[in-house]
């Protein structure tokens, strides 16, 4: 009778351990970077408030570029290309934020010496010449960059970063009253201390942000077609153009050479995506050229 119970409690706890690894296959098998689930300080604020604060902070970037005659037109060779390509990886961005399905997407370029991009929540894209001239990005190496804006609205960076904000500044005056009542001093002094940990602690977050955007938008531009190899050397490019930028501790992003070995580690996991996209690409049928 025991023997016959042991042998149906093993049968049992082999179904569970099946069933268990059925359920979780699918994580396994994901194809892609591993960055984890979203954060939860994102929870602490609206993602609506967010995105609508977003949505006016754009509109004033426009209209502003516009007064200044920095707003490139419809029919602008680079404003063409910027939207081709962002119309190849918008489409994958719903596997990464359901909310993006719904988002009004817009890319647009300003005329500015600016080397940089950017990507609101709700999707609204800005691409500046000055990282399209001076860096002479591929196709590419553009994918790369906006892969990576993408993915800080996707990944929610920006209510992170509120939540994240709230949390140190609270403790960081707890932590500072505590301090000066253990050590008898002005607790002005042991605030002002505490608020430098505290935004210490911010940088890091933004460090951590950076490394995530790197990675999904890697993944995002494979999927979409575009060598993520190109990540490489569009961070060289960088970091030639910023030459004596602070220590990485110091900043909000990352050293280049740290985001260039991060690429690397992970481009294994995407070469695989990009070549099945290419493979895909090339089999689709030609376009009809007929007028």
């Amino acid at each position: 009778m025991v023997m016959g119970k042991c042998a149906n409690l093993q049968r049992w706890a082999l179904v569970a351990l099946l069933w268990w690894a059925a359920a979780s296959a699918p994580l396994w098998a994901r194809d892609g970077v591993e960055v984890g689930e979203r954060s939860v300080f994102a929870n602490m604020v609206s993602a609506d408030q967010v995105e609508q604060q977003a949505k006016l902070q754009y509109q004033q970037t426009l209209k502003a570029a516009a007064e200044h005659r920095a707003l490139g037109p419809a029919d602008n060779a680079q404003v063409r290309r910027l939207r081709a390509i962002a119309q190849k990886i918008i489409p994958l961005t719903g596997e990464w934020n359901e909310r993006a399905r719904q988002w009004k997407w817009e890319v647009n370029l300003i005329g500015s010496n600016q080397i940089n991009a950017f990507c609101m929540p709700g999707g609204k894209i800005v691409f500046y010449t000055g990282i399209l001239k001076t860096l002479e990005l591929t196709d590419d190496e553009v994918a790369m960059v906006m892969g990576h804006e993408i993915a800080h609205a996707l990944r929610e960076h920006a209510r992170e970063r509120m939540g994240k904000s709230t949390v140190t500044a609270g403790a960081a005056r707890i932590g500072g009253a505590l301090l000066s009542g253990w050590l008898g001093i002005d607790p002005r002094l042991t605030d002002t201390v505490a608020q430098q940990g505290a935004n210490l602690l911010t940088l890091k977050f933004g460090r951590e942000d950076e490394s995530e955007a790197d990675l999904v938008g890697m993944e995002l531009a494979a999927r979409a077609g575009f060598d993520p190899r190109a990540g490489v050397s569009l961070w060289q490019k960088m970091g030639a153009a910023n030459k004596g930028a602070p220590p990485q501790w110091l900043s909000t992003h990352p050293s280049g050479d740290t985001r260039i070995a991060d690429i690397e580690a992970n481009l294994p996991k995407v070469m695989p995506l990009y070549e099945r996209a290419r493979q895909a690409r090339a089999a689709d049928p030609p376009a009809d050229k007929t007028p």
